[in-house]
């Protein structure tokens, strides 16, 4: 008898012996009941795996194909998609060689960090399609679009769904979140981190950084790895500013928050299949839900103690901080200021999280360009001791600081976020003269508009913080969308003026102190993770200018 008849005739005798056990005395199935059901056994499963296909490749192969004709046909370009994978296979051998190669002290630096888009760029055009696994990406890098798209006047472009190790790091806080959740959200951070609530931090900043000054004491002529000194400050700073805590006490956040975003860093090209990931998880995925899982766990700890001091008579208020006004909100019994948990959560890992990385690195590289263009430290150096003479920084004074402004708006340029923005196209729309299909995704990188000799001209890779001189609108000859390191319209980063007033702090407290120097062993070697971190760190000679530094 052939073997593929074997397992129905023996799959049929064991049911007719079941049901016989298990029925009622005096009943029995007939062998042809049970031939109708074994057809509706063996054609249920086959017709599920065959409804499973169809949707496969449908996922993978006809729609991604059908999205590439119709662009194509638009005139819009790419690398072609390859099954299931895209282009990432593409892109991360790229990147791998770039990273691979030494480049040397330039600010040159697209080949190097996206070289991708440098290279697709120069053979598709400024706007492209590529693929991140079956995702379409249409990257655009005119600035007319770009605006249209960020500004998002008629809701079609709405954030595009967070990668599962994405979603782990910053959870439902304001980065992803749409509508009345992102208002709701929205209209707690504005309070936090604008007008009076601002200028009320400055003590906690100068505070922060005092400490770390002291550290410095003794380290005249030695070299400092500033990179980790400013992690450890921008720590301390947004733990005390915005949850009314020590470093200490969110250090273990940090540490997880930081692995987490290693993970999500590694795994930006690699491609993933959704119902896959339901029935095997990588050592990635694993290790970052157990992460997520503690940091929530921490994050409750620091909230309940808040609780219990209000329950206990400590407090008469959760605190008028940010972790404050997120606890008051979440006990709010009007539904629609109220918080969820998940919500609470979300929102603290996004701030805790943004609030040191962004800042640690834009000090960072703001230091580095000082070091090796030393007439605009000490044009930078000169502007401070005229304002502030040897006193700490205060809020009236910190507003003007031009040269400093300039300073930092070149630095966000040309060492600014790496990845850039994406959007979704929420339903069929036109942009420009492109007719989008609903639910691609829009690419805008920003990075690459940063490094664009036709917006910048042919000194683009040079440090010049005199192209602000006259702010940011006359920076190019073209519209704001040129410069975004903080994104743009509604959706731009909440905690953009806090992240420059503490740089400003810090960087004015620093210079009225050192003169800072590049070692010549220095290596230049920016990577691209969430932010655009030294892979080698950051090393600067300080050199003292006062008696008690």
């Amino acid at each position: 008898m052939p073997s593929e008849l074997i397992i129905p005739i023996v799959a049929e005798k064991i049911i007719i012996q079941i049901l016989n056990e298990h029925l009622d005395s005096g009943l029995s199935v007939e062998r042809r009941e049970v031939s109708a059901l074994m057809e509706l056994v063996i054609l249920v499963p086959f017709s599920l795996f065959l409804v499973a296909l169809i949707k496969f490749l449908y996922d993978y192969l006809w729609r991604p194909l059908r999205i590439q004709h119709m662009l194509n046909s638009q005139g819009i370009k790419g690398p072609p998609y390859k099954f299931i994978h895209g282009n990432n296979k593409q892109v991360i051998q790229m990147r791998r060689e770039a990273l691979s190669k030494p480049m040397g002290l330039t600010h040159d630096l697209l080949p190097f960090v996206q070289p991708h888009v440098s290279s697709w760029f120069n053979k598709y055009g400024k706007n492209y399609l590529s693929w991140n696994g079956n995702r379409p990406e249409l990257v655009i890098s005119e600035p007319e679009l770009v605006k249209e798209v960020m500004r998002n006047g008629e809701k079609a472009f709405p954030k595009s769904k967070p990668s599962v190790y994405v979603k782990k790091l910053f959870g439902s806080g304001l980065v992803f979140v749409e509508g009345e959740r992102w208002v709701k959200q929205r209209r707690l951070s504005n309070y936090t981190f604008h007008g009076e609530s601002l200028k009320n931090m400055t003590p906690a900043v100068i505070a922060s950084v005092e400490t770390m000054l002291e550290r410095w004491k003794g380290q005249q002529g030695k070299e400092i790895e500033v990179f980790r000194e400013f992690r450890l400050l921008t720590s301390e700073v947004i733990s005390r500013t915005a949850f009314g805590s020590s470093y200490l006490e969110g250090e273990k956040i940090f540490a997880m928050l930081n692995k987490l975003s290693i993970i999500v860093g590694r795994n930006i090209f690699k491609t993933s299949i959704p119902f896959i990931n339901k029935f095997w998880k990588s050592a990635d995925l694993l290790e970052s839900e157990k992460l997520a899982k503690e940091v929530h766990d921490c994050v409750m700890k620091i909230v309940k103690k808040r609780e219990d001091r209000v329950v206990n008579g400590e407090a008469d208020s959760f605190g008028h901080d940010f972790l404050g006004l997120l606890v008051n909100a979440y006990h709010d019994s009007d539904e629609e200021n109220k918080l969820s948990l998940e919500d609470l959560v979300g929102e603290c890992k996004t701030f805790y999280f943004a609030g040191q990385e962004t800042v640690n690195a834009l000090l960072g590289w703001t230091v580095l360009l000082l070091a090796i263009h030393e007439d605009w430290q000490e044009k930078a150096r000169r502007e401070v001791i005229d304002l502030f003479g040897n006193q700490n920084p205060h809020p009236e004074g910190i507003t003007k600081l031009k040269l400093m402004t300039m300073i930092i708006n070149e630095t966000l340029r040309l060492y600014g976020l790496p990845n850039g923005l994406v959007r979704r196209v929420g339903r069929e729309v036109r942009l420009g003269k492109l007719v989008l299909p609903a639910d691609i995704d829009i690419l805008f990188p920003s990075f690459a508009l940063h490094h664009d000799p036709h917006l910048w001209g042919d000194d683009v890779h040079l440090f010049k913080p005199e192209r602000f001189a006259e702010g940011i609108a006359k920076a190019t000859n073209y519209n704001a969308a040129a410069f975004s390191p903080f994104g743009l319209g509604p959706r731009s980063c909440v905690g953009m003026t806090f992240a420059t007033t503490e740089t400003k702090i810090a960087l004015s407290m620093i210079l009225q102190r050192y003169t800072l120097t590049l070692p010549p062993a220095y290596v230049h070697s920016p990577m691209p993770m969430i932010t655009l971190l030294p892979q080698h760190g950051i090393q600067i000679i300080l050199e003292s200018l006062r008696n008690d530094a």
